[in-house]
């Protein structure tokens, strides 16, 4: 009688197989492959990523005991993992006076890691060991709720393109120095900083993600930047405080990125971008320029309308528009400088690729309505535009439509769609 065992197909594929298998799996159920049989019992042991989170040990919803059972969990996979290993991510809410974490972080230095993500909350914030810096082949490092502080002599990492900052404890100097020693860096994110003034040197930054309250941030060397996305806290008295001893942002922060290509302005943006704002034209076209989003323009602000205008007019291959005002004016009422809409009307800017607009939080203010008139009648081949008026404005919607349809249209297949809700 022949066998009638079936052949195991699956333990004689290519190891290389295999690990993009367990790779595919949560930590935890890769370790647990190692009982199917004395073929599995060590394959997840060289799997070049690991992945770790409170989930990957059991849970008895006591915090200290969950910690050890975590801990023993990533210190028995680390020491039991075979070869390099290319990735390591944890993310855990209560490790951060861990001292098991440094030891960690040195066998890492010694495993040829590339890619380091310290995802840790609550507590005291994790101080990052000097070891850190001497993983010399790491193309992507995210630190969230860290203390960084690179040792004496520290020449940057080579190798690295994404750089992550999410509520780090660090000097300015520090994180100027960081990005500018790291010559290939691609992506770089900084988000919860207070009161930080920097300058960005990154001859091959492509991405730019900001969100905290920037005293200053000058784009010093950034000619390769395609997009960004800033969101700017900021209060009344620090913008009067800085008003007096701001140079033009304008210039620092969009003068020197001829191929940006996308452009998202959050909270406060172009309030940022109007201080120390300098009238004259701009010595930068956006040729590559395709999606602007501005949140929160306050119309009723000359100097963020001239920000606005200056920043489109200077986009010729502009295809889409996004923009919310701020709800700050609830009423349509008399607007100073309306003769702007006279000048503009004779130019020669024409939005020759346009096709859709999309403005929400609209106030019905007269400078709002004679922005949405300056981009009907200058887009020729402008397919859609939404207008979603603010929630408050309830009186006014009907003359405010009314004032839309009357509106000339430069293309033919423009449709305006009124958001009532």
């Amino acid at each position: 009688m022949g066998d009638l065992t079936e052949p195991d197909l699956i333990s004689d594929l290519p190891q290389s197989i295999i690990e993009s298998i367990l790779t595919r799996l949560p930590i935890r159920d890769a370790v647990r492959t190692s009982i199917l049989s004395s073929k599995w019992r060590y394959k997840w042991a060289s799997i070049t990523q690991l992945v770790f989170d409170e989930k990957c040990a059991a849970v008895y919803n006591d915090q200290e005991v969950d910690e050890k059972s975590l801990v023993e969990f990533i210190t028995r996979a680390l020491f039991l993992h075979e070869g390099p290993i290319h990735k390591f991510q944890l993310s855990a809410s209560y490790l951060q006076s861990c001292p098991d974490i440094d030891q960690w972080l040195l066998f890492l230095s010694r495993a040829d890691i590339k890619e380091l993500i310290l995802e840790l909350g609550e507590g005291d914030w994790y101080r990052v060991p000097a070891c850190l810096f001497r993983c010399k082949r790491l193309t992507r490092l995210e630190l969230f709720r860290c203390e960084l502080d690179p040792p004496p002599g520290f020449k940057g990492f080579q190798c690295l393109k994404n750089l992550t900052l999410h509520q780090v404890s660090v000097y300015a100097d520090v994180i100027e120095n960081l990005i500018s020693s790291c010559s290939l860096l691609e992506n770089l994110s900084l988000s919860y900083f207070d009161s930080l003034s920097l300058n960005i040197n990154a001859p091959n930054l492509k991405y730019l993600f900001l969100e905290g309250e920037f005293r200053d941030i000058n784009l010093e060397n950034t000619p390769l930047l395609a997009a960004m996305s800033v969101a700017m806290y900021m209060n009344d008295d620090f913008v009067e405080n800085y008003e007096q001893s701001s140079s033009c942002n304008f210039d620092k922060f969009l003068g020197g990125v001829p191929r940006l290509e996308s452009l998202n302005g959050h909270i406060y943006f172009t309030k940022y971008l109007s201080i120390g704002y300098d009238l004259g034209k701009l010595a930068i076209t956006y040729n590559h320029l395709k999606v602007i989003e501005l949140y929160q323009v306050s119309f009723e602000d000359m100097r963020e309308i001239y920000v606005v205008l200056r920043l489109i007019t200077s986009s010729p291959n502009l295809e889409e528009l996004q923009m919310s005002g701020s709800s700050n004016a609830l009423v349509a009422m008399e607007a100073p400088d309306l003769d702007l809409w006279e000048i503009e009307a004779h130019s020669k800017c024409t939005f020759k690729k346009l096709k859709h607009v999309k403005m929400t939080e609209m106030s019905n203010v007269p400078h709002e309505m004679e922005f949405i008139k300056f981009l009907l009648c200058r887009s020729p081949v402008l397919e859609r535009m939404s207008i979603a008026p603010c929630v408050y404005v309830m009186d006014g919607r009907l003359n405010m439509l009314i004032e839309l349809v009357r509106f000339r249209r430069a293309s033919a297949r423009a449709e305006i769609l009124f958001i009532q809700d």
